[in-house]
């Protein structure tokens, strides 16, 4: 019979992964979350301002879809525990077969079909079911690779940071858009245009720089999960207190009375510095590339910034006391000149230095999980535990354009007037600063709420490694007798 939780024999063979390698995978995230974040950021936005579909109607429609995009994703981690495989290839096929299909679904989903309301709507519905279909075996298959990678902790809360950076920098260069769109616009091209020209550079050309993630080696393998059905094993989810934790406090987030930045910056902020003309397109690209900087600096210390304050937790519960405290203060510094916005600039830089390292932490912890539900278990269960990241994920999203579309419908947002250049409503204007500096605060308070639960710390985690290693030892012995 064969052993549990053999090393692979191309790597070093003592469970760490080569710089190179870790590299290729970070690289790999790069470009899943180049067309992720265009997605996520820019295609509501697509069809209620360029295709002119009624705020209330597609936020409604993608409310939906997150819905039933959170409830496919355990099924899809339930099933990737469940199947047969070779050992160290649990996950590794997902990372070759699906980016393909997935930037060719993304970037037809910004295509300008001229269909009616109706049939774009229904255009979109299908493609998104698609798309997220083979998005959710893709993001299971990348992110839990971060838990067979290695068998040491500290080594996974390494690639943990650097696959974290990888993604960040997808983010980051998505980011660019507002830039690239105002650059396009000003040399002739349609919104139209803009928005699918970057669909392709983004998501096809990002998902076929994510084919560089199946380099990772995988480290760790064990028997598959041993059930009668996918749904009894989404079960061995109540063995996982921990990241029920996470998932909760992620998604409490999302409960933040807000609407997507670009509303407030775009009808809210411009600027004229001597001669120059500060659009609010401009403004929320430089607000984005200098309040990011030094929240990007601080990924690559995560690891030692952790070790120093005693633990991921930590890291969690100092980015929203953090958060709370500077959103306070920057709501009355106020954003109404140039002066009063590069302070404001200044201050959620603050916000955003302990804030980028919470996805690390939120990953580093999930795989500890891991660890812990086996010692419980007897299983691994990469697939259903990082299929929660994408669940809470679209769960969040539902939360948060459902909320996003009921108060613009309250507040009176007419796509209408921004399409012929006509400011909005008085009472629009009036809401936008609140909900975008003070908005977060509420999902803020509730997190520490629920992450004050979680159980971490050095001591903890080094308990946790010396039960599972003698158990693993036990069996290997037990299965070496037969």
């Amino acid at each position: 019979m064969k052993k549990l939780f053999l090393f692979d024999k191309t790597s070093k063979g003592d469970g760490y992964v080569p710089n190179n390698l870790i590299f290729a995978y970070a690289s790999g995230l790069t470009g899943q979350n180049l067309g992720y974040f265009y997605i996520t950021n820019w295609l509501k936005y697509f069809y209620i301002n360029i295709l002119h579909v009624d705020p209330m109607k597609i936020s409604t429609v993608f409310s939906i879809s997150y819905i039933w995009d959170a409830i496919n994703d355990p099924l899809v981690g339930a099933f990737i525990d469940k199947r047969k495989y070779k050992p160290y290839r649990k996950l590794r096929p997902f990372l070759l077969y699906t980016p393909p299909v997935i930037g060719l679904l993304s970037t037809l989903m910004f295509v300008n079909t001229g269909f009616p309301q109706g049939g774009m709507i229904a255009y979109l519905v299908v493609l998104y079911f698609l798309w997220d279909l083979f998005y959710s075996f893709q993001d299971v298959g990348l992110w839990g690779m971060i838990a067979l990678a290695s068998p040491h902790s500290e080594e996974r809360a390494r690639i943990s940071q650097w696959v974290s950076i990888g993604a960040g920098a997808g983010a980051a260069i998505a980011g660019l858009f507002q830039q690239v769109r105002s650059m396009l616009l000003g040399a002739g091209f349609s919104e139209g245009q803009v928005f699918f020209a970057c669909a392709v550079v983004f998501c096809l050309g990002g998902e076929l720089l994510s084919l560089n993630a199946a380099r990772i080696p995988e480290q760790v393998t064990a028997d598959e999960m041993k059930s009668e059905s996918v749904l009894q094993s989404i079960t061995v989810l109540r063995h996982n207190p921990k990241l029920l934790l996470i998932s909760l406090a992620r998604f409490s987030l999302g409960l933040s009375p807000k609407v997507q930045n670009a509303y407030f910056f775009e009808n809210c902020t411009g600027y004229t510095v001597g001669k120059i003309n500060i659009t609010g397109q401009t403004a929320e690209f430089l607000f984005g590339l200098f309040g990011g900087i030094p929240g990007t600096a601080a990924t690559f210390f995560a690891t030692k910034i952790a070790d120093k304050i005693g633990g991921m937790k930590k890291i969690l519960y100092i980015s929203q006391f953090t958060a709370i405290g500077i959103r306070v203060i920057t709501f009355f510094v106020g954003y109404n000149t140039f002066a009063k916005f590069i302070i404001m600039t200044l201050l959620i830089s603050l916000v955003n230095l302990p804030g980028s390292l919470m996805d690390i932490a939120y990953r580093s912890l999930t795989t500890d999980s891991i660890d812990e539900t086996e010692i419980k278990t007897g299983l691994r269960t990469e697939g259903i535990s990082f299929s929660m990241q994408n669940f809470t994920s679209k769960m969040t999203n539902g939360a948060t354009t459902l909320i996003e579309g009921v108060l613009l419908k309250t507040l009176g947002y007419d796509s209408g007037r921004k399409a012929a250049g006509l400011a909005q409503s008085e009472k629009f204007i009036k809401w936008q600063w609140p909900l975008f500096c003070l908005g977060p605060v509420v999902g803020a308070v509730l997190f520490l709420i629920v992450i004050s639960f979680i159980k971490d710390g050095k001591e903890y985690r080094a308990d946790i490694e010396r039960r599972l290693r003698e158990m693993r030892e036990s069996r290997n012995s037990a299965q070496s007798a037969v």
